[in-house]
């Protein structure tokens, strides 16, 4: 077994001495300068606007589409067409016709719109024209500008014709007279005498027909015919 040493009482612990040679000392940190952060220009910030699309205003400022504004500021289309009127025409027009009519090609049939127009200024001057056109509008602008075409003046005594005049158009023949109290007329013969300026007009149909175009045509012909000669005055 193993022999237990106890320590006597008379023996002292010492401990080893140290050489005060080879003691360091500690090192003491230099005390550290402040740090300076670099010096950065100064910037000027501007707010962006971040609104979305529901408050109808961009980043550029003024009105959106809700606001009716362009994308710079300002009043967009629907400003503009509110605060600049349209000049009015010198001539006023009406409709005497729209037909959708057809073309038979290779591939198929090919659908269009013809427009029958009649303009006059009321004081003598009409015109009729006949154009065709991809949908309504096209061939309604179409139109106007072939009857502008086509205008001519009317010799006129006293709001109406100086004597009657018949004439032939196709299948349609018009006779119109000088009258008294109005124009006495109907269809298209009446919306050429009333855009013409004609104030008191007895028109008849001898031979009629559907076809508002050879009527109108034919009324055109036959006050193409009044010459200013036989105007007294």
């Amino acid at each position: 077994m193993d022999k237990k040493i106890e320590p006597q009482l008379d023996e002292s612990v010492t401990s080893p001495e140290l050489d005060e040679t080879k003691v360091v000392a500690p090192i003491e940190a230099p005390e550290s300068a402040p740090v300076e952060s670099p010096i950065s220009p100064e910037v000027d910030v501007v707010p962006v606007a971040t609104e979305g699309r529901s408050s109808g205003r961009q980043s550029f400022g003024g009105r959106g589409r809700a606001g009716g504004g362009g994308q710079f500021g300002g009043r967009g289309r629907a400003g503009m067409r509110r605060g600049v009127e349209r000049p009015k025409s010198e001539f006023d027009q009406k409709v005497l016709e729209i037909a959708r009519v057809s073309r038979v090609t290779k591939g198929g049939k090919r659908f269009s719109f013809r427009a029958t127009i009649v303009i006059g200024d009321g004081k003598g001057r009409v015109g009729v024209g006949m154009a065709k056109g991809k949908d309504v509008a096209q061939s309604v602008q179409k139109s106007v500008n072939q009857a502008k075409k086509n205008l001519f003046l009317v010799p006129l005594r006293n709001g109406t014709i100086p004597y009657q005049v018949k004439a032939k158009y196709n299948s349609a023949v018009v006779i119109l007279k000088p009258a008294k109290g109005g124009v006495k007329a109907g269809g298209p013969v009446r919306v050429v005498a009333k855009l013409a300026g004609i104030t008191a007009l007895t028109g008849k149909l001898i031979e009629r027909t559907n076809n508002k175009l050879n009527i109108a045509q034919a009324t055109i012909k036959a006050l193409r015919m009044i010459r200013p000669l036989a105007i007294r005055k």
